[in-house]
């Protein structure tokens, strides 16, 4: 079996099982990950010891004795880098071994203008290789049509831009529990970034207490503005409770008891913007009805009236509206969610997802493996 390198700086973050997650429906493609830190999630290494091997590998662009041994004694097939930054980090070890190089974009690697608004005197590692890296490129795979929108406006050729939906694993056997109306949990689960939008759903939340006292909403994640947003809920009055950081087993539970997930997300002050929105697919997946922004790529994860509902980007008046719809409306949260489920198993199956791009992989590195 031929493998495939896959490069990813920092490997095993606890928020990107999606990574791993890329190359479970491999059957001709065996990946070896690779990074300068973090934890392993599958067969790899890490090729730095400390911040002067950081430096080597990073700065530098140097392999190491022991990447060095595994690249000659294995010949990987690609090299297939994860973000833009991977991609720039990747490229002098695709270079140093004449290796056809891939790169995923997920989404502020794209929108954040702080990666291409020049540095001066020293440009980022990024900026310095990001037109070579380019060049080098066989395929760049964009997470969304936004996304690949986006890496147009800033020059990249369409050519080499193709869209490739990250997928989640679903049951063998469709099965969706009974909606829970008798739940009155409103979820969102994210890291506690600007970019995830959570004080407009605390103000949503707001405007709610009088129409809708019932309803809480349940935070999952943590992040620097956890405090700050604890403040505006006790400055607002709504109905809001902080769980934390959970593992994905506790997401799952939470979801499945949800009356909806809200996905408020919008565009941060950086110019960070969702690429797509895998915690979308996972609701969808335990037959959550979901509530999004018209924010980056979710409207590609969530079509408005038909798996679900769409609000504009950062308006809680809107927000609360669509809120009291799906709780109130007869039929709409069964409808949206069963629709949602049947688009999951067509467009977002990770084994589906996974063998159409060993699939691309493949045909652009010369044929069969």
């Amino acid at each position: 079996m031929d493998e495939l390198l896959v490069y990813r700086d920092l490997l095993g973050a606890r928020s990107e099982g999606f990574v791993a997650t890329q190359y479970a429906g491999f059957t001709r493609l065996k990946p070896f990950f690779v990074g300068t830190r973090g934890e392993l999630p599958g067969d790899g290494m890490l090729i730095a010891d400390g911040p002067l091997g950081r430096f080597r590998a990073r700065q530098l662009g140097l392999a190491g004795a022991a990447l060095t041994a595994w690249m000659e004694a294995h010949r990987p097939r690609a090299i297939h880098a994860q973000f833009g930054l991977g991609g720039a980090l990747a490229l002098p070890f695709a270079q140093r071994f004449d290796l056809p190089l891939f790169v995923t974009f997920h989404g502020g690697d794209a929108t954040k203008e702080t990666h291409y608004r020049k540095r001066w005197p020293v440009p980022t590692i990024y900026q310095r290789r990001m037109d070579a890296m380019v060049e080098r490129a066989r395929l760049i795979f964009c997470v969304s049509d936004y996304l690949r929108d986006v890496l147009l406006e800033r020059g990249f050729p369409g050519a080499k831009l193709l869209t490739h939906y990250l997928g989640i694993t679903l049951p063998k056997k469709p099965l969706l529990r009974p909606y829970p109306l008798r739940s009155p949990n409103v979820l969102l689960v994210a890291r506690l970034v600007e970019k995830k939008g959570v004080d407009v759903a605390i103000d949503a939340m707001a405007k709610l207490k009088s129409e809708a006292p019932e309803l809480v909403l349940g935070i999952v994640g943590d992040g620097p503005l956890r405090a700050q947003l604890e403040q505006r809920v006790r400055e607002t009055g709504a109905h809001v409770h902080f769980f934390g950081w959970h593992t994905p087993d506790e997401v799952h539970a939470r979801m499945r008891e949800a009356a909806m997930l809200l996905i408020p997300s919008r565009t941060a002050g950086s110019g960070d913007a969702e690429g797509l929105g895998l915690v979308t697919l996972e609701a969808q997946s335990v037959g959550c009805p979901v509530i999004g922004s018209r924010h980056g790529g979710i409207p590609e994860a969530v079509l408005h009236e038909r798996t679900g509902l769409l609000f504009p980007e950062g308006d809680p008046d809107a927000l609360a509206a669509a809120v009291l719809r799906v709780r109130r409306e007869a039929g709409l949260a069964e409808r949206l969610r069963v629709a949602a489920f049947e688009r999951l198993l067509e467009d977002f199956d990770a084994a589906k997802q996974s063998a159409w791009l060993e699939r691309i992989l493949i045909s652009m590195t010369g044929g069969e493996a």
